[in-house]
């Protein structure tokens, strides 16, 4: 019965998204938004003006966003120093549950609360994982839905940091 309530959540989440229109595209100035980390401090994308920045949209019940996870993370130790930020914003998931799977992870970036999804209905997500890739200038470089290699993380930060 568990089994079936979270298969059908997943389909409803998964159809749930915004209509096309509304969605994030490619050129487009990536709209600002503000949220709470884990540890409780506030980010605004805007105030991360200058730098590249990697916007994943994931949950941990999602088994592509695990499997992403540490590659992102790879990636992440690689350019930080180079002009790389990454904002993972988890969608409407507790914070107990949140800190239990960056923990397992051992995650190092940001990581977002979007509890309400508004940021998520903002960006136009569907299905996650989803990345947006802003560039320096805060326009969209990238916006891909799906699980993401490392090699293709890679590929599009080095396009994202060279706008």
């Amino acid at each position: 019965m568990l089994a079936m309530l979270v298969l059908i959540g997943f389909a409803l989440f998964q159809t749930g998204g915004t209509d096309e229109g509304e969605a994030v595209e490619a050129g487009q100035t990536a709209p600002d938004f503000e949220l709470t980390t884990l540890d409780g401090k506030s980010i605004r994308l805007s105030e991360l003006r200058g730098k590249g920045v990697l916007i994943n949209f994931w949950a941990s019940w999602c088994k592509p966003c695990r499997d992403e996870m540490p590659a992102i993370q790879q990636v992440y130790d690689r350019y930080k120093d180079k002009g790389l930020e990454v904002l993972a914003v988890n969608i409407a998931e507790t914070e107990v549950t949140v800190d239990g799977f960056v923990r397992h992870l051992d995650l190092a970036f940001p990581i977002l609360l979007d509890s309400n999804r508004e940021v998520t209905r903002l960006y136009g997500i569907g299905p996650i994982p989803s990345s947006i890739f802003v560039s320096p200038d805060g326009k969209v470089v990238r916006k891909v839905s799906g699980q993401m290699s490392e090699g293709q993380i890679e590929s599009m930060v080095l396009e994202t940091l060279a706008e």
